[in-house]
């Protein structure tokens, strides 16, 4: 029997990298980048991914990737919305630029609700699937300096809401990721600031998360093993969520 098939987006580094490497073992992999081909070769290499460049924000990008999948595999068992940006400066909410938030909400909100049309689709006519969004604690926690980011992560979280409820009834299951402080390149420049504030006490479990603890949950997921939990959202973020006093 074939193995399923794994469309990853935003794969080439950091979070999507690590769900990659987790999958190829049981999974045929779709791998998107946009612009580190890099990374995206040497991925290709380490795990046997069959690459593609895509901006997610881009309909014919999307088109073109699920078209590609098409013809490469044949099918779409697992879909994973990662692909996404940082606003490029960081700016005070009064001050944060039209163009900046017009950016963000392409790529981190648009890109990943219409792929998803797209693949739910395409999935109704299989008769199953699985479909992952990575967003993140800014869905919930304010950050006045990073508006447009917080705002693309919360909008992506109802679009898990929306989607589980609706494709439910089809057995196509929809999940919520929500990492917490992990360290990637995306974080690089303020990594020493949270590795101060962790040991401060920012979080319960006092270390930064790595991609793989990630990939994890969402190896459960592409395993089955929480299949009765559709629209569920997975806390991947050293207990950042609890809120403790």
């Amino acid at each position: 029997m074939s193995k399923p098939v794994a469309v990853i987006t935003g794969a080439s580094r950091g979070i999507g990298r690590g769900i990659a490497i987790e999958l190829a073992a049981t999974h045929r992999i779709v791998a998107t980048y946009k612009g580190r081909l890099d990374g995206a070769q040497s991925l290709a290499a380490e795990t046997g991914a069959a690459i593609f460049q895509c901006d997610v924000g881009s309909a014919e990008d999307r088109k073109n990737l699920l078209a590609f999948t098409k013809q490469t595999f044949g099918r779409l068992d697992l879909l994973v919305n990662n692909a996404g940006m940082p606003q490029r400066e960081r700016k005070d909410i009064l001050e944060a630029s039209e163009e900046s938030f017009d950016e963000i909400i392409n790529t981190n909100l648009r890109g990943p609700h219409f792929l998803t049309q797209a693949a739910a689709q395409w999935m109704l006519e299989q008769g199953s699937g699985r479909i992952v969004f990575i967003t993140s604690i800014s869905s919930y926690a304010a950050s006045v300096a990073r508006a447009e980011y917080c705002l693309s992560k919360a909008a992506l979280s109802m679009s898990v809401a929306l989607y589980a409820a609706r494709l439910a009834q089809a057995g196509i299951k929809v999940f919520e990721i929500r990492p917490g402080v992990i360290r990637t390149d995306m974080i690089a420049a303020v990594e020493k600031v949270y590795e101060e504030r962790i040991a401060g006490g920012l979080l319960p479990q006092r270390r930064m998360g790595e991609a793989a603890d990630v990939a994890k949950a969402v190896r459960s997921i592409a395993d089955g093993l929480l299949d009765y939990s559709t629209g569920q959202v997975i806390n991947v973020d050293g207990g950042f969520h609890l809120r403790t006093l």
